[in-house]
Parts: structure tokens; C-alpha cells; sequence
């Protein structure tokens, strides 16, 4: 289906997003080694208004494009400013739970100089921000 191993990698299977590539340009909340692993967001209200926020909060990072929204799953890409890599951000709100498993991962290249990892610190703290 898809060409690019980092796009097959894409999507829910099982429950689970993907795990991470052996490169440091990858975190995941779902069964990430310590290289990888990062928490998951959590919310307090319900699903639908954690969704709707975490879709506010997409709109104005910068360089980022929803690509996918399903009930339980969205997928944005976000493009360097300079490069114009493109990283792929994931979130999968799993049923009966108030958390939000991520997963953002660069599609090329080795080192991502920890932009995933702070991508997703970023928009945890937004949320955090907006009482969600």
C-alpha cells in the first residue's frame, strides 16, 4: 500500500499505534523503549470535547495539516520550516479511557534533535492550558 516504510508504519493495528523506528527521530506512548517512550496525554472531560480541543489546538501549530480523523484517531503532518521534512503526528483516544496515546516520528533522515518529543510536550501543555 504505501512505498515509504514510514508511512506503512501509520495507523491503529490492534489497539496500538506503531512503535518506533530504531532512529532517535521517533516518540510513542504505546510500548516505546526508553529511547521513545513518552506519556500519554490525559483529559478530564469526555472523549468527544478532548477531541474537539486537541483539534483547536492542531489548527495553530505551526506547519501543521490534519490529514485523518476518524472517531478514535487523528493523524496531522507537521513540515519543517526550513528543510521541509515532513513528521507525522499521531493520536489514538482509546475507549473507557481519558488518555490520548501519541506518536509523532520523522518520515526521513536520523536525528530529529528532540523536535518530536517537544512537539507533543507542546501541545500536552496546551491542552493542560485549556482545562481539557
Amino acid at each position: 500500500m504505501f512505498s515509504n516504510p514510514a508511512l506503512a508504519a501509520i495507523g491503529i493495528n490492534n489497539g496500538h499505534l506503531s512503535a518506533c523506528p530504531s532512529s532517535p527521530n521517533c516518540v510513542v506512548s504505546q510500548d516505546g523503549d526508553a529511547d521513545h517512550a513518552i506519556e500519554p496525554i490525559t483529559y478530564q472531560s469526555d472523549r468527544a470535547t478532548a477531541k474537539e480541543t486537541l483539534l483547536k489546538v492542531l489548527s495553530v501549530v505551526p506547519r501543521t495539516e490534519v490529514i485523518e480523523q476518524k472517531d478514535n484517531y487523528i493523524r496531522s503532518e507537521s513540515t519543517s520550516r526550513i528543510f521541509k521534512f515532513v513528521d507525522d503526528v499521531e493520536f489514538y483516544f482509546p475507549k473507557d479511557e481519558n488518555i490520548i496515546h501519541v506518536r509523532s516520528a520523522s518520515r526521513v533522515g536520523e536525528s530529529d534533535l528532540g523536535v518530536n518529543r517537544r512537539r507533543i510536550e507542546q501541545i500536552r501543555l496546551a491542552m493542560q492550558d485549556l482545562g481539557v
